[in-house]
């Protein structure tokens, strides 16, 4: 995966936006405001995502190119390196269920302008 079809994926989702909020190199995406993923777009190396904690300890085991979110919340995110050893359908099932947590946060009347949309 390379980031512009990272980009279009995320972008793809339901009430989804990108922002760069920390600065022109890292791109973030969220939901209704709320952040779901994000990368560096200048050296598109990992992303990081949001993740159960007890998932991300899982999958932080299990793989080696899964590891603690850079600059983020360690037991809530995680960093995807994007090196090929995680394939594309993997990853994007991770932006998935990240996408679909950060929607199951928000509350009833933000899910209800968003089901608008």
């Amino acid at each position: 995966m390379n980031v512009e079809s990272f980009r279009s994926y995320c972008l793809g989702k339901k009430g989804a936006t990108e922002e760069f909020p920390f600065g022109e190199d890292t791109l973030v995406f969220k939901v209704m405001g709320k952040m779901f993923a994000l990368a560096n777009i200048e050296h598109f190396d990992g992303i990081n995502l949001k993740v159960e904690p007890e998932e991300g300890a899982e999958l932080r085991e299990r793989y080696e190119a899964v590891l603690p979110a850079y600059h983020m919340n360690k037991k809530h995110w995680i960093t995807v390196r994007m090196d090929g050893g995680i394939s594309d359908q993997l990853v994007r099932s991770w932006i998935d269920k990240s996408y679909e947590l950060v929607v199951q946060g928000l509350s009833k009347s933000i899910r209800s302008r968003m089901d608008s949309l």
